[in-house]
């Protein structure tokens, strides 16, 4: 299968394209942005990586007329959890935040939680293709991140937010100057998961009050998630305010501790030669 027939994309106006992988049909299938700027264009997340992504981008002219004149393309991941970062190894810069620059250059499948089934694959990439041998691939990071951090595209910038909680290196990316928010799994329109390996209810508390802080600072107008439809900042408080209510109680630590239990078994039996 063809880079054409994996993706799909939509512009969604001044320079911003949403890109999905048509046929992984996944709860975990990861939205794919891309964000054009005068100097710089940038590619927030990047999928499972089974077809090329930069191929897809190019064939279509998603990066304008004239790309050559700007800085190579920089894709960011989220965090380092499979479905955002499987596409990395297909860029020549690559950023993500340094708690988890290791386990990419490491490619460790177990803190990317590399967990895929043939089911979700509803057209296999490649003749003979099976899930049991993904992986996601190795790669070296070029740009470091930490808290503050301003990725710079000319005419835009977006401030790199620490949010652990979900993972230890998940980050937010913000474009202050036009109220958006790019969440990764930080905060989406469901269920938000801290039961995984590296995920930690205190600072996913933590990370919610930031971004209830952000919404009552009215720093946010939309967000546009790793998962899921775009909202505003009336949601964004209230999926926010509900993490942090519900998080303190009995049921959810209880549930938390099974889940953290489960996945890290399965993990380990899935990619026995990890360094977990």
């Amino acid at each position: 299968m063809s880079a054409a027939d994996w993706y799909a994309h939509k512009s969604l106006g001044d320079g911003l394209f949403w890109i999905q992988e048509r046929f992984y049909q996944s709860e975990n299938r990861a939205n794919i942005w891309l964000l054009r700027g005068t100097h710089q264009d940038v590619v927030i997340d990047t999928g499972l990586g089974l077809r090329s992504l930069p191929e897809y981008i190019d064939a279509n002219g998603l990066l304008g007329k004239d790309p050559q004149r700007k800085n190579p393309l920089l894709a960011i991941a989220t965090h380092a959890h499979f479905d955002h970062s499987g596409g990395l190894h297909q860029f020549q810069q690559v950023g993500v935040h340094s708690a988890e620059v290791d386990a990419l250059a490491n490619g460790d499948n177990f803190e990317t939680v590399t967990w895929l089934s043939d089911r979700e694959i509803a057209v296999a990439p490649s003749p003979g293709w099976r899930a049991r041998h993904y992986k996601v691939k190795a790669v070296q990071p070029t740009h470091i991140l930490q808290e503050g951090d301003v990725i710079n595209l000319g005419d835009r910038q977006l401030t790199v937010l620490h949010m652990p909680g979900h993972s230890r290196g998940s980050i937010c990316l913000h474009d202050r100057d036009n109220k958006l928010l790019f969440s990764g799994d930080v905060v989406y329109d469901g269920a938000m998961i801290d039961w995984l390996p590296y995920s930690q209810v205190s600072d996913y508390v933590s990370s919610c009050e930031r971004l209830i802080g952000l919404v009552d600072s009215e720093q946010v107008d939309q967000v546009l998630p790793g998962h899921y439809n775009t909202f505003g900042a009336k949601r964004l408080h209230r999926l926010s305010s509900a993490y942090i209510s519900r998080a303190g109680t009995c049921p959810a630590k209880f549930s938390t501790l099974v889940w953290r239990t489960l996945s890290g078994w399965a993990l380990r039996a899935s990619n026995p030669r990890c360094a977990c």
